[in-house]
């Protein structure tokens, strides 16, 4: 059975750091991702990790704030984000794919989906 537990969502004010953690039972995938979604709006990219291209991905929006990374032998993706702004709230997802050949920057890229951490940053 394939599960993704998300977990190190929280209050923080703006400026300040929080780590995600995804851990994954059940297998292991060659991408990881993490997607967000704020209320009333569409999922959306955030960064993709291909360990086989040591490829990664970010979004514009958070490129140079969020690092992705992953523990291999703790089979467990992180998102490193830093310098969070009001505009970074929302639920973080937490997915993976068995697309062998790319790092998807799309939803129905990714076949397995955690159920979300909620992050909410004040100003």
């Amino acid at each position: 059975q394939v599960q993704l537990v998300e977990s190190g969502g929280g209050l923080v004010q703006a400026g300040d750091s929080l780590r995600l953690s995804c851990a994954v039972s059940g297998r292991t995938f060659n991408t990881m991702a993490w997607f967000r979604q704020a209320p009333g709006k569409e999922r959306e990219f955030v960064a993709a990790h291909r360990w086989s291209s040591t490829t990664i991905r970010y979004s514009d929006s958070v490129k140079g704030r969020f690092t992705i990374s992953r523990d291999n032998a703790k089979n467990t993706a992180y998102l490193q984000m830093n310098s969070l702004k009001p505009e970074d709230a929302a639920v973080y997802y937490c997915a993976a794919s068995t697309n062998p050949f790319s790092a998807p920057v799309m939803i129905n890229g990714y076949d397995y989906w955690g159920q979300g951490t909620q992050v909410t940053v004040s100003s």
